[in-house]
Formats: C-alpha cells, structure tokens, sequence
C-alpha cells in the first residue's frame, strides 16, 4: 500500500447521491463499502465529512443569522453525517470512534489527539466530527488540522471528479487534468482545490493532498494500491 494512515475527506453534498437533501442511503452503502476494503487492507483511515447536505454556514448569513450561529449549526450537520457513517460501519462489523470538536458526550467522544492515535493503531476507524470546534473554519480546514496532529501521510479529497483540471469538466468537455503539481503551481494557477486556510497549513507542513473521485466505485483503493488516480498536490 502507498500510504499506512490516511485522513479521508468527504464532501456533504455527495452524501445527498441523486437527492436534493439528506443522506442517501445507497451513496451511503456505496462509502462504507469503499472504506472497508481499506481498512481490511491495512491502512489506518480517519475520516473529515463536511455537513452541506444538512447545512451549510454560508446558507446562515444568507437567511440572516449571525455568522457565527451559522457556523456551529454547520459544525452540528457533521456530527449528524458522522453518525450515519458510524452507524453503516458499525452493522457491517467495523469497530469505529466518532470524535468531536465540541462536546457532546451522550453521541461521541470528545477530541484528544494521543487517544485519537491509540484508536487508529488499534485498527479502529475514527471519524472527525464538528469541525475545529471553532466558527470561521471549514471542514477542508479540519481535515488539514487533524491530519497533521494524528500524523497522517496524506489528504485524499474525494469529489465528483478525478482531480484537478484545468478547468471546470463538467462544464468544459476540454478541461485536461494534472496528474501532479506542486503546492506553488496551484497557488500560481489559481485552482480551487482546498481553502486557502487547509491549503497552507498542508503546505507548510509538507502533507501531500489528493484530489479524486470517491463516487466511482473502487477509485480509492486503486489510488492506495499506487494506480494513477487524480491529482497529487505535494
């Protein structure tokens, strides 16, 4: 395998499959079962799901709310998207830990990074819920942050396409996608791979990202297994 411990980051609104709210069951299915062929292989995987299929914070300031109430209502969507993923995992026999940045202890365990470590040595898969815990962060944000406090190898950003392109390919059938770039030359190019908060803290401490497409069935694997799959940012 490529990498030994990963931090998988799943978007919200992939959660929703062909819905327009909510979690759909069958896209729900589809992640567990991707998730169990690689911790089954081995790989220690800790998970960041952004809450968009629930709430988003930007939806907040857009109906009016504080910005601030907005966000911690966003943080709260991926605690419940995290114990949906829990939930799927745990009736398929996988031992799991979700972990919050805020406290909630009647649903899941509050965050601390050495017991976070402990459950991935011990072949638990750990799931981030609730964001940094502090408003004004997104969940790309979180996935950056944790990954470099449980000392994971890489990011691997699972969206609807297969890396990075040069342009929008769902909108431009012309778009060519990078194989690898380096953190300057995105930054140069302009290209919207992470926020620019996630974005620098992976840079500065030199963890790779990968942009890839978690909604073909098997892409993550081969990605493990070293096969050319999306975008590599190191």
């Amino acid at each position: 395998m490529k990498y030994k411990r990963i931090l998988l980051k799943l978007s919200g609104e992939a959660l929703m499959g062909s819905a327009n709210y909510g979690i759909d069951p069958l896209r729900l299915d589809q992640y567990t079962r991707e998730i169990i062929k690689v911790k089954d292989s081995g790989v220690e995987i800790a998970i960041v799901i952004g809450g968009g299929n629930i709430f988003r914070g930007v939806q907040a300031e857009n109906a009016g709310f504080d910005r601030v109430q907005g966000d911690y209502m966003g943080m709260l969507a991926t605690v419940i998207n995290g114990m949906a993923l829990q939930s799927a995992l745990e009736q398929k026999g996988i031992y799991t830990r979700l972990m919050s940045g805020i406290a909630m202890e009647q649903v899941c365990e509050p965050f601390i990074r050495r017991r976070a470590i402990r459950h991935l040595e011990k072949g638990r898969v750990v799931i981030f819920g609730a964001g940094t815990g502090n408003p004004y962060f997104t969940t790309d944000s979180t996935a950056a942050l944790r990954a470099i406090e449980i000392q994971a190898e890489v990011v691997l950003k699972g969206t609807r396409v297969n890396g990075v392109y040069t342009a929008d390919p769902e909108k431009d059938p012309s778009a060519k996608r990078y194989d690898s770039l380096s953190f300057q030359e995105a930054y140069q190019k302009g290209l919207d791979i992470m926020d620019m908060t996630a974005f620098t803290l992976c840079m500065e401490n030199k963890l790779p990202i990968v942009v890839f497409n978690m909604n073909t069935e098997g892409n993550l694997m081969s990605l493990l297994e070293g096969e050319n799959e999306g975008t590599l940012i190191s």
